[in-house]
């Protein structure tokens, strides 16, 4: 009987089973051990990445709030100076009304002085002339007084 172990599929392999021990394998470089060099190259090689791409995000992060704190900034400022410019027209405003009302309003007093002098002179010409007319028609100025004061009378009787 000749020596060689066939092993079944039912039983794993191990180091002891001399038919695969030290078989140089094209392109693998040889052994188990380098099997296990090449998964712990591979499990550095990932972990090297998974450390890179934390740090890319964290700066990316940095990066992130460092813009939001900045366009924080700039929209601050913004509303700070829209709200001092709508104050700075308001103002603008109001001291252009408030001249224009007090330009009106002098304008105003000014007519209305012109009709108050226009009105007294007049009252002042009605009053000469009536008493022109008295001075020459006494009867008749009294006649006139008695007839207003009736009618005056007649006026507050009924209200």
């Amino acid at each position: 009987m000749e020596n060689t172990s066939v092993r079944s599929e039912s039983q794993p392999f191990t180091a002891r089973d001399s038919s695969f021990k030290d078989t140089p394998r094209s392109g693998t470089g040889g052994s188990g051990a380098s099997v296990s060099d090449s998964v712990a190259r591979g499990k550095d090689a990932i972990g090297n990445a998974a450390t890179e791409a934390m740090n890319s995000a964290g700066s990316d992060l940095q990066s992130l709030r460092a813009d939001i704190n900045s366009l924080k900034d700039t929209v601050t400022k913004f509303v700070s100076e829209a709200g001092s410019e709508a104050v700075k027209s308001a103002r603008d405003v109001t001291s252009n009304m408030t001249d224009h009302v007090g330009g009106v309003a002098g304008d105003l007093a000014g007519k209305g002085a012109e009709i108050a002098s226009a009105a007294s002179a007049q009252a002042r010409s009605f009053a000469s002339e009536l008493e022109n007319m008295a001075r020459r028609n006494p009867l008749g100025a009294i006649a006139g007084a008695v007839v207003f004061g009736v009618l005056i009378g007649l006026m507050g009787r009924r209200s």
